[in-house]
């Protein structure tokens, strides 16, 4: 099964399932080395500046995003 296939079927559960599975996924990156982690985190920025490039992704500009959250307070 692929990632996108997984992704796919996760999303059919109920939102209370979901939220076991987010959970339980999540708490299995806190037993990640160091290493791991910085790895996984130079792994997403690789993958982000490649949408970036590929023109997949729009920026906001901070200003906008700070106006936003502003806002909400």
């Amino acid at each position: 099964m692929t990632l996108n296939e997984l992704e796919s079927e996760a999303l059919k559960l109920d939102p209370r399932s979901r939220a076991r599975l987010a959970e339980s996924l999540l708490a299995s990156l806190d037993d990640l080395s160091e290493a791991e982690a910085e790895r996984l985190w130079l792994d997403e920025a690789e993958r982000r500046e490649r949408d970036w490039d590929a023109g997949r992704v729009e920026g906001i500009p901070a200003e906008r995003v700070l106006a936003e959250l502003r806002a909400r307070r």
